[in-house]
């Protein structure tokens, strides 16, 4: 790997353990076995590198989400697939852990993909929760925008649940009930 790989892949790496202002330029240099003068000849200091690490963690969480939501099945089994793909619950999420950065939010530079993945990924789920509807599996007075918003505030609220208890049992609880909520077979209740 290239020294300007390793150094994105260490701040990606420390960004998510430790934020922005726990990820110092040293830290980020020694995680990435770089000498001291290498993160400046390649980056034009923490902001660029940090901004060149969040668009790459920014685009995996994309892709990630984009093979589960574009597999074959119904719409609920593709918004299941998401709810209950595989994560590191008790991490948190690389993207949204970065929204609690003051750092972070601060900067409209740092912030941007951040927001975009979130719409991006926020639009996505309401075209699927859209599509659902149209096939008479979600129940016809659901708003696709809301739902979607519910399933992102439920995977980033059951990480926030799964730290908090030191445990992934609260996330699978907020999955499954949502998951619940959403059931073609509730159809009839509405």
């Amino acid at each position: 790997m290239s020294t300007p790989e390793r150094l994105i892949e260490s701040t990606r790496e420390l960004l998510w353990e430790r934020g922005y202002v726990g990820t110092s330029p040293k830290a980020i240099q020694q995680h990435a076995g770089a000498g001291p003068g290498s993160m400046y000849h390649h980056f034009k200091g923490k902001p660029d590198l940090a901004l060149a690490a969040i668009r790459r963690t920014a685009d995996e969480l994309r892709a990630t989400a984009e093979g589960v939501l574009d597999a074959p099945g119904s719409p609920y089994e593709r918004v299941e697939a998401y709810l209950r793909r595989e994560r590191d619950v008790l991490r948190g999420c690389p993207v949204g852990r970065l929204t609690m950065d003051p750092e972070v939010t601060a900067s409209e530079e740092l912030r941007a993909p951040v927001d975009e993945t979130i719409d991006w990924l926020r639009e996505r789920l309401a075209g699927i929760v859209e599509e659902g509807k149209e096939q008479g599996q979600f129940a016809p007075s659901l708003d696709a925008e809301e739902i979607a918003a519910a399933i992102l505030a439920t995977v980033q609220g059951g990480y926030v649940l799964a730290r908090a208890s030191g445990s992934p049992a609260a996330f699978d609880t907020a999955v499954r009930g949502l998951l619940a909520l959403l059931s073609p077979t509730r159809r009839g209740l509405d």
